[in-house]
């Protein structure tokens, strides 16, 4: 045998009889008596890794005890752990799976032993260990012979210093030792269900004080059922009870001295022979040598099934003292005062005198003993005081077993309560001998912070439902009423926008009733506790908290329960019977609806009577969105704290309520609260949402609970209901395989619940499951049994859940978990199962496909779905029949390998971020409020991603549009200065091609490298394409600019070739002028009157010979035209004065310029309207009564009619205005385009060019009036020419003057004067010709440099304002909003129409208006900053080329020139041309002849000349005026409008909304806006009445309602089905929202008059405006577009 490596140790059954007697115990009372003044020795050194136990007297042996246990804890690497207690917190981590099977390192037992308890595997406490290699046996010495004595004598050698594996209940106990009072809870409530015994009794390893854990049973239930005999029929009660407040028999067993027989084992054949209750000797894995057991009390209970064939009829409780009880005189005595029955395992009672007078006395006391004696032979005897003996020799286990049993059963049958007392846990508090764990200072703080709690709830003795009604006001009544008036607001009926705002002040009201009850005195306690009590006293209190509420709801649960199954058995007979008897109809159907009515109502009593913490979290999320609601966000209150303290709770591993259950309501704002502070605390963590679906009682959370070693509730009293999210934490190991830093579980109530059937339908079950597989990323789906019709019933719910996942773009994953399977191992059946699940999974997704209108043919067209892998099979949970069954080894192995599959799929996901999970919660329960969630789901995650993506595409696309402003602006120049007569677009890719390709990599690593990259492959694909549409369209459009710069510059060739001429002619003339003057003294008024009197003379002189180009005349054209098309004079004439036609295209009525058709049809007012019976139908009046109406006035008919109330309704339809305004915004446009498209630039302007756009515009009104019920008068025809001439006039007249400056001789010479002026003075002046021309170069580089610094200032102003001002440095939805605060804040009404009718308009104007002011106000300073930058640049530009062209070309004079200067020497034609190639990138000039100038030789001389006066054009440009901006070619505002409009500009149909997408064409994804606007704002109204439609499409659309799509439409189309109503209205993404957005609410209030005088219409009758609205202020208003 291999001994102990501690000398002197001996197992408690090898004990001798040395130390017993009197003499034995005056030592043990000595020694403890030494311990109890034991003092702590000084801490050891911390590299020795080993835990500090105080220094025990040298005199005892209690030392060594202390030595060996501090040995057995470094074996286990606990020795950290006995003053650091483990705690929940290590174990309730994501960690690398346990190995089954696996022979496990001494170092790791503990460890794997408790994680495999807490996974349910009751074999944690056989795990193979490991040993050093060795020789397998001792081997004999070789020799030629081995006889057969040889071999008999042989002996194995001994290893005397080999250690023995450490006993498996050492390492139960030490770990034990090791943890907190929290992990201890846990892990004695795992043994309780794993049916093995608790420690009752817990000696010291250190002090050897006794100590009873009663906390760890706190929360452990027994669930027994008892059979007992009434009326001669037997009933069955099951009880299920605390099992620290169960009133039980105790059955105490005792060893004295050592025996041979395993008094364990003989217990466990008492209680259960299937399975090892207590650990004996006999059990794997077992040694002699234990250091922590001796002592040790464990208990365990026997629970009987409530069958004839239980061996006792009630709940009894087992104990069993380890060790010798001789020398356990404390703990055993204990045990013998409180035991029913004592029983002895003795040797013999005759040889062993101590054990004698042991038992003697008690065999005088009353109470039942029985003693068992193993060297006894004799039978079981009873002796008349109620002893017994029995024993044990020669008697097979069996046998004893049943003998013991009977014995027991006849004890606790007897009468008299004196036999049989009571055994409680509690009471063992009791005991002065023994401390009980809770009397822990902080357990006792957190108790008494609960019972002020209790004490409340219990204090009039109320039922539970009656305390929740009493302390929870918050969560009961109103909160239910608050649920179903929320529900409503998205199934409105009627005047919508009316009964909305009164539902939402229903809601107020609710909630200000809530806030009025919330300050009960419990909430006040409950939040005082848990701001105030440390960490540790916290958790306590909470535990508390469950602890006791459980233990009040508990009975009133197992009562109604039992009603329940009664009511239910009772209801499935009746129908049977009445199946079978054919009973009539009308009576089964009544008897039904009776047991249907008394289940209901039981099952309302049930949810009333479920009682726990989770009910008080709900009042403090009801508090809290109460006061939120009323009073806003407000940090200094203590409600505003709730969400904190939750936080805080569920950091810590405590699950939190996502959906409540019993409203089957989602409380968004507290959810969201939460979370945000939980990511304040923890940062944005990834997480990977793990949700489970399954039926009802189908163990969803048991497997959750044996997977993670969660404690979510298991009973059938208290299944879970609604949904709870937990974390977990992945561990440090675990997150090199995984990118996530959380688990997030989310468990749910049980698919198709008894209690919910009735009353609340399929509809439930498929929002739940709706709801928790769009948060999932992986959902686990729990079916149960073998049972198809089951099985049917959740996978038609799921496969619809997912089928919503496809079509709203969420792709979740899931296995099936198939628990209760009889044999898991069958390969075959399991085969056969998959397959048939498979065929199932396919004929519910074409049921789901043909609901949700949807293609797919198999499950796996839905989801990504693998039958082979993704679908598991479990081994029933219990090894046996409960309430006595251990569970199932292998029930464990397969929810391990159900937690490696979801691992494994974990790994390949990076999860969602806190933030998007709230984001996700959020849109999830919002669409679900609405009756079609794929109608109305908004995935605002993906929205936001998008949002910013949109962002970075314009940031991208200005920086090539900028590149390519440059390279245009540089490309012009060369151009004008006649160096290049073309444009490739090779060169254009070329030169833009670096900026390119980083654009392009820069978008590769934002898709590759951002946070969303998963959400954002999808757009992938189509923004890489728009990127480069962009590019080429870019190139295209500059080579198109160029090519018609390079075709205007041919265009006026001849000028250009003349005015080398012209220069020369006008020198010379200066020239001689001036030399006429020299000699006469002249001042410089003088010189100005004698120029003046010349000039004009000159220029005539000089264009004598050439054709002027005319100035044009707009008006005589325009009139000509109209009257050439057939208007009189006098028409034309009164349109022209009355300036009407300007503002057409913003009238809001066009009824003055209609006439009606005279129609038969029209005769018939009967026909007049048509709506629905809820009256929601609201659109144009079909061409009925109304209009009638106005044609007989319009007609001059005296009829009568009966409708007063529509005498003022317009003549037109709101869709007729409409189509007329779009007919005149359209043509406009077309007409203006056709204009622009004309080379008016290069070859002047004609009146055709207005007579074609005039003849195309009439023809278009023509065209549209054929077909309409009405025609159009003349001077409307007029009116809208005038306005297409009118929308033409400024590009035509600014494009004449430009080809006239290009082109006509004489504007050209004029512009001149002042450049001539100035060489003539100079030539009076005496100046040398160096210094003439000097000046000359001078005015004309001055007007280069302010173009070229104007142009490249607009590119850098367009750039800065775009990366840095707030208004135009984000998406298309920034602009919005601020085009929207800029129309409120200045309150124009005519702003307003321009912008609901044209919003690219008023878009434009609104950027050139910001542009102004950024430039001319705001940042003046810096404006001229970048102005100055640039004419610095650009002079320093000049001064080097004059520097370069000097010295590159010499005088021919110069004598010491070199031979290479020689070849570079020239005259001042070739300075010039040098100089000026040098400046042709930068600058543009016409050119200077230098003919008049052929004496100038000095170029040093006219170099410093030149940069003299540029010091000075320096000077005086530096103060450039900000005005030149306006003049310049290239303009800040027109480059922005160019980004910042080239987008999606189609408005709603129903409310004249702009789409807000930055994609100009997005034809791939619809049309969409985060808020609509009530309808009326663009003229909607009740057909045949002038009532305004206030609705907003939003709401609508999630209503009963119908409308016209159309004026003319006969037929109406529901709100719901509106994409159906024909092309404008289906590539429209309308999702029901609340319509939250005030800011048009304000308007409508703020304009109300001028929207009934502009559309003609009243705010009356349906249309009234609602009360609330008129509240909301202009400030409150422009606040809500930050909602946008």
């Amino acid at each position: 045998m291999v001994r102990s490596p501690v000398s002197g140790l001996k197992s408690g059954r090898g004990r001798g009889r040395t130390g017993r007697g009197r003499t034995g115990r005056w030592r043990r009372r000595r020694q403890r008596s030494q311990i109890s003044t034991l003092k702590t020795e000084k801490p050891r050194d911390k590299t020795r890794s080993s835990v500090t136990f105080p220094q025990l007297s040298q005199q005892t042996s209690s030392g060594e005890v202390s030595g060996k246990t501090e040995i057995l804890l470094g074996r286990l690497h606990l020795q950290d752990n006995f003053q650091q207690k483990l705690s929940p917190a290590d174990f309730l981590q994501i960690r690398p799976l346990v190995k089954q099977h696996h022979v496990t390192a001494e170092k790791d037992v503990a460890h794997t032993s408790l994680y495999r308890l807490m996974m349910l595997d009751y074999r944690a406490r056989y795990i193979p260990v490991e040993t050093p290699l060795k020789p397998a046996m001792s081997e004999i010495p070789e020799t030629k012979d081995i006889d057969f004595d040889t071999l008999l004598n042989a002996t194995a050698e001994t290893h005397q210093k080999e250690q023995t594996h450490v006993y498996p209940m050492d390492v139960q106990m030490a770990v034990f030792h090791c943890s907190d009072s929290f992990l201890k809870q846990m892990m004695i409530t795992k043994l309780s269900q794993c049916q093995y015994a608790l420690p009752l009794l817990v000696p010291d390893p250190v002090t050897m004080e006794i100590e009873c854990p009663l906390w760890t049973f706190r929360q452990i239930t027994k669930t027994w059922k008892v059979n007992e005999s009434k009326d001669g029929s037997n009933i069955v009660t099951m009880k299920s009870v605390p099992i620290y407040k169960a009133k039980t028999p105790l059955v105490s067993f005792f060893r004295l001295g050592s025996l041979s027989v395993s008094k364990s084992q003989l217990i466990n054949t008492v209680i259960n022979d299937r399975h090892r209750t207590f650990f004996h000797k006999n059990c794997p894995g077992s040694t002699k040598s234990r250091y922590l057991m001796d002592g040790v009390a464990e208990i365990a209970w026997y629970c009987p099934a409530g069958k004839p064939n239980d061996d006792f009829n009630d709940c009894i409780a087992f104990c069993n003292l380890h060790g010798d009880a001789l020398s356990t005189e404390k703990q055993r005595d204990i045990l013998i005062k409180k035991s029913s029955i004592n029983i002895f395992l003795v040797e013999s009672l005759q040889k062993d005198e101590e054990s004698r007078s042991l038992i003697s006395p008690l065999s005088k006391s009353h109470k039942p003993l029985i003693c068992l004696c193993v060297d006894d032979r004799s039978g079981a005897v009873k002796t008349k005081d109620g002893k017994y003996k029995m024993g044990l020799k020669d008697k097979s286990q069996s046998d004893v077993s049943e003998g013991l049993k009977k014995i027991i059963r006849e004890v606790l049958s007897l009468d008299g309560s004196s036999l049989k007392p009571s055994f409680q846990l509690e009471t063992m508090a009791e005991f002065s001998e023994i401390r009980v764990d809770e009397s822990d200072p902080a357990c006792e703080r957190g108790k008494s912070a609960a019972m002020k709690i209790v004490d409340l709830l219990t204090k009039d003795n109320m039922n539970v439902s009656k305390i929740k009604h009493k302390f929870f006001p918050c969560q009961g009544r109103l909160w239910h009423q608050w649920c179903k008036i929320h529900k409503e607001l998205y199934h409105l009926r009627g005047d919508i926008e009316k009964e909305k705002s009164q539902k939402q002040q229903e809601l107020k009201n609710i909630r200000q009733n809530q806030c009025d009850v919330s300050c009960s005195k419990l909430m006040e306690l409950f939040i005082e506790s848990l701001s105030s009590l440390p960490q540790t006293d916290k958790e306590y209190f909470l535990k508390w908290i469950q602890i006791l509420i459980d233990a009040l709801s508990i009975d009133d649960l197992s009562v109604i329960l039992k009603n329940y199954n009664e009511k239910w058995s009772e209801f499935l007979d009746l129908k049977n019977k009445s199946d079978k008897s054919k009973m009539k109809t009308q009576k089964k159907s009544d008897l039904l609806i009776k047991k249907q009515t008394e289940l209901e109502e039981i099952s309302s009593k049930l949810q009333s009577a479920t009682f726990g913490l989770e009910h008080i979290f709900r009042e403090m999320g009801q508090i809290y969105e109460a006061h939120r609601a009323i009073e806003g966000e407000n940090r200094h209150t203590d409600w505003s704290k709730y969400p904190e303290l939750a936080a805080q709770l569920m950091i810590s591993g405590h699950p939190m309520e996502l959906m409540d259950g019993d409203a089957g309501h989602v409380p968004l704002t507290w959810i969201s609260s939460l979370l945000e502070e939980v990511i304040k605390k923890l940062g944005d963590q990834r997480v990977f949402v793990l949700s489970v679906l399954g039926l009802q009682s189908s163990g969803k959370s048991t497997m959750l609970n044996t997977m993670f070693g969660l404690q979510f509730a298991v009973s059938a009293g208290r299944c879970t209901k609604g949904a709870f999210m937990q974390l977990l934490k992945v561990s440090e190991e675990m997150k090199k395989d995984l990118k996530f830093d959380y688990l997030l579980v989310v468990d749910t109530e049980g698919l198709c619940a008894l209690e919910l059937e009735g009353n609340i339908t399929r509809h439930h079950d498929n929002e739940l499951a709706t709801f928790v597989v769009g948060l999932g990323n992986l959902t686990l789906i729990n079916i149960f049994g073998e049972n198809p019709s089951e099985m049917q019933d959740i996978l038609q719910i799921v496969v619809q859940a997912f089928m919503r996942m496809k079509k709203v773009q969420l792709s979740p994953s899931c296995v099936f978990v198939h628990q209760n399977v009889t044999d898991v191992a069958a390969a075959e059946k399991n085969m056969d199962g998959k397959r048939r699940l498979q065929e199932k999974l396919d004929q519910m997704a074409k049921l789901a496909a043909e609901e949700e209108v949807c293609n797919a043919d198999c499950f796996s067209d839905v989801i990504e779905f693998d039958v082979q892998k993704d679908v598991k099979y479990c081994a029933q949970l219990w090894e046996g029949s409960p309430p006595m069954a251990p569970p199932n080894p292998g029930y464990s192995e397969s929810i391990q390998d159900v937690k490696s599959t979801i691992l494994s799929k974990a790994s390949k996901s990076a999860g969602i971020t806190l933030s998007q999970f709230k984001t996700k919660i959020q849109d999830l329960w919002s669409a679900l409020l609405n009756e079609n969630f794929v109608f109305s789901f908004k995935n605002t995650l993906e929205i936001s991603v998008y949002r910013k993506l949109e962002t970075q595409y314009g940031n991208w696309t200005w920086v090539l549009r900028s590149n390519m402003l440059t390279i245009e602006n540089q490309l012009h120049k060369i151009i004008e200065n006649g160096n290049l007569d073309k444009v490739e677009v090779s060169y254009l890719k070329k030169e833009t091609s670096k900026t390119y390709e980083e654009i392009k990599k820069e978008m590769t690593a934002y898709f590759e490298d951002d946070k969303e990259k998963e959400i954002l492959a999808q757009w992938r694909g189509r923004f890489e394409t728009k990127i480069t549409e962009f590019h080429h369209e870019q190139m295209s459009t500059v080579k198109r600019k160029l090519d018609e710069v390079i075709q205007q510059k041919e265009a006026r060739k001849k000028l250009d070739d003349k005015k080398p001429e012209f220069e020369n002619r006008l020198l010379q003339k200066s020239k001689e002028l001036a030399q006429q003057l020299k000699d006469k003294d002249k001042d410089e008024e003088e010189f100005k009157k004698q120029f003046n009197s010349v000039w004009s003379g000159w220029v005539n002189e000089l264009t004598a010979d050439i054709q002027s180009v005319e100035d044009i005349n707009l008006v005589k054209d325009q009139f000509t035209i109209l009257k050439e098309l057939g208007f009189e004079e006098t028409l034309i004439d009164e349109c022209k004065k009355s300036y009407k036609y300007t503002k057409i295209l913003g009238l809001g009525d066009y009824s003055d310029y209609v006439i009606l058709r005279k129609k038969k049809d029209l005769c018939e007012p009967s026909q007049d309207t048509e709506e629905d019976d809820n009256h929601t139908s609201k659109l144009v009046p079909r061409l009925g009564k109304n209009v009638w109406t106005k044609a007989k006035s319009l007609f001059k008919q005296n009829v009568k009619t009966k409708h007063k109330q529509n005498k003022s309704c317009t003549v037109l339809s709101c869709d007729e205005q409409e189509q007329i305004r779009l007919l005149i915004d359209k043509t406009a446009k077309q007409s203006l385009d056709t204009i622009k498209d004309k080379p008016v630039e290069k070859r002047g302007y004609t009146p055709t060019d207005l007579q074609e756009v005039a003849k195309h515009a009439k023809e278009e009104v023509e065209k549209f009036g054929l077909n309409q019920k009405y025609a159009f008068k003349k001077d409307f025809i007029v009116d809208f020419l005038l306005y297409v001439f009118f929308t033409a006039e400024h590009w035509l007249l600014n494009s004449q003057k430009k080809f006239k400056m290009k082109n006509d001789a004489l504007t050209y010479l004029e512009s001149k004067e002042t450049q001539y002026y100035t060489v003539f003075r100079s030539f009076c002046k005496g100046n040398s010709s160096a210094v003439v021309f000097g000046e000359l170069i001078c005015e004309k580089l001055k007007d280069s440099i302010v173009e070229a610094v104007c142009n490249k200032s607009a590119i850098d102003l367009a750039g800065e304002m775009k990366c840095n001002f707030p208004v135009f440095n984000g998406n298309r939805l920034n602009l919005e909003k601020h085009v929207l605060k800029a129309l409120a804040e200045n309150e124009n009404f005519d702003d307003f129409i321009t912008y609901i009718t044209n919003p690219r308009t008023q878009t434009e104007a609104f950027i050139k208006a910001e542009v102004k002011k950024y430039i001319f106000t705001d940042h003046k300073d810096e404006t001229v900053n970048i102005l100055r930058k640039h004419v610095l640049d650009l002079n320093k530009f000049v001064a080097n080329a004059l520097s370069t062209a000097t010295q590159n070309v010499q005088p021919e004079k110069q004598v010491t020139a070199t031979q290479e200067e020689q070849s570079q020497r020239g005259d001042i034609n070739m300075w010039l041309k040098e100089f000026f190639r040098l400046l042709k990138d930068e600058l543009t000039f016409d050119n200077i002849s230098s003919q008049n100038f052929s004496d100038i030789n000095d170029f040093e001389f006219l170099k410093e000349e030149i940069k003299k006066k540029l010091e000075s054009i320096t000077t005086q440009m530096s103060d450039l005026s900000l005005h030149k901006l306006k003049e310049s070619r290239l303009k800040p505002d027109e480059i922005l409008i160019d980004q910042l409009c080239k987008c999606c500009w189609v408005t709603c149909p129903f409310c004249a909304a702009v789409c807000t997408n930055t994609i100009e064409d997005h034809s791939d994804a619809d049309h969409s806006v985060p808020f609509h606007r009530p309808s009326g704002i663009k003229g909607w109204h009740y057909r045949g009445t002038v009532e305004f439609s206030i609705n907003f499409c939003t709401t609508n659309v999630a209503s009963d309602g119908r409308f016209y799509p159309y004026y003319y439409s006969e037929e109406t189309f529901p709100y719901k089905l509106y994409r159906t109503a024909g092309p404008e209205y289906a590539n429209w993404r309308i999702t029901p929202d609340e319509s939250k957005l005030a800011y048009w609410k304000w308007f409508v209030c703020q304009f109300q008059e001028k929207l009934e005088e502009h559309y003609n219409l009243k705010f009356q009758g349906r249309g009234e405006i609602p009360a609330e609205w008129k509240t909301i202020s202009k400030y409150e208003a422009i606040k809500s577009l930050d909602e946008m």
